[in-house]
């Protein structure tokens, strides 16, 4: 058997980033009656944080702004598309969204009966997640999958992001693993994808939307985790 440690991404790929936080953000909606201050129904107010969210995060992945920035300034910049320009509620909502958004349960599809039959056939089962320390626990813990994992190699613990070379090779160390005997599952081609691709590892691109663009091509596609089981 090729692989003998296996590597997942968790926002997109097992935790169902879309509809936890689709889930939390319409709750402050409603809870803090943005659509009275000026924010004319949460499609619009969930589409333009998707923007800075999406932007803010490219910049923090990149190392121009801190995450404070991130967490501060998405929903500052969410409610001044909307002329609102209230320091205390963007506040407010930053502190209330990361605390409810790790205690949301949705996962994808085929994503615990996987990692479940990967324990099964003895496994080590390791996470590389650019996602906060503290909120990536807890979302584990919340979900039900926190059990299956040997090592959690978050971005925090690392000192680098991914898809920079240094974090899969802070992982692959950590887990006492070799660069050969592991495979990376996520769905970022250029975060996941390319990133373990330059530290040497095998890739397993779990793709629901977006087609392989660019000149990489992953050792293997996948649409739905279930997949994972002809694989391994």
């Amino acid at each position: 058997m090729k692989y003998k440690h296996i590597f997942f991404d968790l926002d997109h790929t097992l935790w169902d980033f879309e509809t936890n936080s689709t889930l939390v953000l319409e709750k402050l909606y409603h809870a803090y009656n943005l659509e009275g201050r000026g924010v004319p129904s949460f499609k619009a107010f969930y589409d333009v944080y998707t923007v800075y969210n999406e932007k803010l995060w490219d910049r923090f992945r990149k190392g121009f702004i801190t995450r404070n920035d991130l967490r501060n300034k998405r929903f500052r910049l969410t409610l001044l598309d909307f002329k609102i320009g209230d320091e205390k509620l963007c506040e407010t909502l930053s502190v209330q969204f990361l605390a409810e958004l790790p205690t949301q349960t949705a996962l994808f599809p085929h994503a615990k009966d996987v990692l479940e039959y990967l324990a099964a056939k003895n496994y080590p089962i390791h996470m590389i997640t650019n996602g906060f320390e503290e909120t990536q626990y807890l979302k584990m813990r919340s979900s039900g999958i926190d059990q299956f994992f040997t090592h959690v190699i978050t971005s925090e613990s690392a000192g680098s992001l991914k898809p920079y070379k240094e974090i899969f090779d802070y992982a692959v160390t950590k887990a006492g693993a070799t660069t050969d005997s592991s495979i990376m599952i996520g769905d970022a081609l250029d975060i996941d994808i390319i990133g373990a691709h330059n530290a040497g590892i095998d890739q397993v691109y779990f793709n629901t939307l977006k087609p392989v663009t660019g000149d990489l091509q992953p050792t293997y596609v996948i649409n739905s985790l279930h997949e994972l089981k002809g694989i391994l």
